[in-house]
């Protein structure tokens, strides 16, 4: 049974999940030395923001095929490394969509209307209701920075108290913009014009610090500007210059460049700050959201289906992936047979798509293809992320095509895969809903079910052939399940397909290729 450690605390529904199909260890509060020393022994791996999963933390972890975040950020876990070994991350990008969008509002009105510092001061025994005037929001203007999910919840709700809604984001359309009733700007205008600036975007390489002295500089001086996002996307120390120097009017922040914020962060010094230690998500709702989320997709990737939520390879919609299931198996099986077939290096892998695919993924059926045809052939472990590094580093050049189908097939997955010793060309569909074929193998029209063990030969179309290797397999007590033989005409050259019960020993495989008109003998796993 694969096992799995939760090394954060997350909720009770996630773990009941997990127990359902693995055994689950809980073990919080874990230092680095002790996650080292006991990852070697998990298949999965659960964390919220406190777990530090570093590359000598993956360096440990032999066994470890996914991690899956509580959450949506993902700062805390090394995604490349994680990539480069194989290991999937997965996130709950929607989980928490409601919590944050809802905290973001709030701090907003916190902050227009010092609601915070007016509590402290009333519980100090003051009474001081001029110093603590604030402003309205209504028909002022929101700057939405990153108009995903909860940005446009965001957009939303603010909307709803009359505001002005600016929105910027490099996905965003015109389109989409006019249908959700926002005006699209670049950064420049959205600092300029705004009186309330709030983030919604991920820390990467182009986003962090992306709120400077020279943005500030841009601002209203009455700009509040709020960050439930991720720390680090706010100059910090430009920040509590601007707001101590009168600068701008107010920031409202749930989230630090280091966390737990120190004690000397200069932001904590201001009285026009509203404050709060990194609670977008926290919510009774969205706890359970994201736990549930992720112990979901640590199952699916345990049981071997794609995840839908993944940071480190494309992500797949539920309702997509049961479409496209069969022909992940299918692709799967195919690249396996390639490979099994295969006499000599692959150098090319041709993946070409006929007929009916237009609404599928195929990046995803691609890397299952490469899946299949490296894992038979390569000691490490092989999956859906690192399927393309590991073909790259081998030098397989990887060609995605499609064209229209003249078949009787309203979809056909081929896989061509050229290496030092020839061409090999593999044809497969998908009958009714899941039903999986082979159907052409180098030319030959086959009608293969590819699982199990199997033989496949290529021969000469002469009387005889087909009993003498039936007669060896019945003296060795192995039992043919099915049998398909595709030919080029009588008397040419046919390809046999025998699926049997049992694996065969090398012994009988040599004197099968004794018979006379035989060429080749392939035993092949599915």
């Amino acid at each position: 049974m694969a096992k799995v450690l939760v090394s954060d605390p997350i909720a009770a529904e996630g773990i009941a999940i997990l127990e359902k199909a693995a055994q689950v260890d809980v073990k919080t509060g874990l230092t680095k030395d002790e996650l080292i020393a006991i990852i070697g022994d998990y298949d999965a791996l659960a964390v919220r923001s406190e777990t530090k999963v570093t590359a000598d933390v993956l360096a440990a972890a032999g066994k470890l095929k996914i991690i899956g975040r509580a959450g949506v950020g993902v700062d805390n876990i090394d995604v490349a490394k994680a990539t480069e070994r194989g290991v999937l991350v997965v996130n709950s990008p929607e989980g928490n969509t409601i919590a944050a969008a809802e905290l973001t509002v709030a701090l907003l009105l916190a902050l227009a209307r010092n609601i915070p510092q007016a509590d402290s001061s009333l519980r100090g025994g003051e009474w001081k209701r001029s110093k603590y005037t604030g402003v309205e929001v209504y028909k002022k203007t929101l700057g939405v920075i990153g108009f995903g999910k909860i940005g446009r919840e965001v957009a939303k709700r603010l909307q709803a108290f009359g505001l002005n809604v600016l929105a910027y984001d490099p996905y965003l359309t015109e389109d989409q913009a006019v249908q959700l009733g926002v005006r699209q700007v670049d950064l420049n205008t959205l600092y300029r014009e705004s009186d309330f600036i709030t983030l919604h975007v991920p820390k990467t390489k182009e986003t962090a610090g992306m709120i400077g002295a020279a943005q500030i500089e841009l601002m209203k001086p009455d700009v509040r500007i709020i960050n439930v996002a991720r720390g680090g996307l706010i100059d910090e120390i430009a920040l509590s210059d601007a707001l101590r120097a009168g600068r701008i009017a107010g920031a409202a922040i749930d989230v630090y460049s280091v966390e737990p914020a120190s004690p000397d962060n200069p932001l904590l010094k201001l009285s026009n700050v509203v404050h709060t230690p990194h609670l977008g998500a926290s919510t009774e709702e969205a706890q359970v959201n994201v736990a549930v989320d992720i112990a979901e997709q640590i199952v699916d990737v345990l049981a071997g289906k794609p995840a839908r939520a993944a940071v480190n390879m494309p992500s797949i919609a539920a309702e997509v992936l049961v479409k496209i299931q069969p022909y992940l198996t299918l692709a799967e099986k195919i690249g396996a047979l390639q490979s099994q077939l295969s006499r000599g290096t692959a150098t090319k892998v041709e993946v070409i798509y006929s007929g009916d695919f237009d609404d599928f993924p195929t990046v995803h059926i691609t890397r299952a293809v490469l899946k299949g045809i490296l894992e038979p052939i390569l000691p490490e472990s092989v999956n859906f992320v690192n399927a393309p590094g590991l073909a790259a580093s081998r030098g397989i050049q990887v060609v995605e095509s499609r064209k229209p189908l003249s078949d009787e097939h309203s979809c056909m997955l081929t896989v061509r895969v050229t290496g030092t010793t020839g061409v090999r060309e593999i044809c497969g569909t998908v009958y009714g809903r899941n039903e999986v074929r082979i159907v052409h193998i180098d030319g030959y029209r086959v009608n293969i079910d590819p699982r199990g063990y199997m033989i496949v030969t290529e021969h000469t179309d002469r009387p005889g052939i087909i009993g003498k290797v039936g007669t060896l397999l019945g003296n060795e007590n192995i039992n043919i399940a099915g049998m398909h033989v595709g030919r080029e005409g009588a008397g040419a050259r046919a390809l046999m397909i025998l699926r049997i019960d049992e694996p065969v020993a090398d012994t009988l495989l040599t004197q099968i290729l004794t018979i006379d008109g035989l060429e080749s003998a392939v035993q092949v796993h599915l």
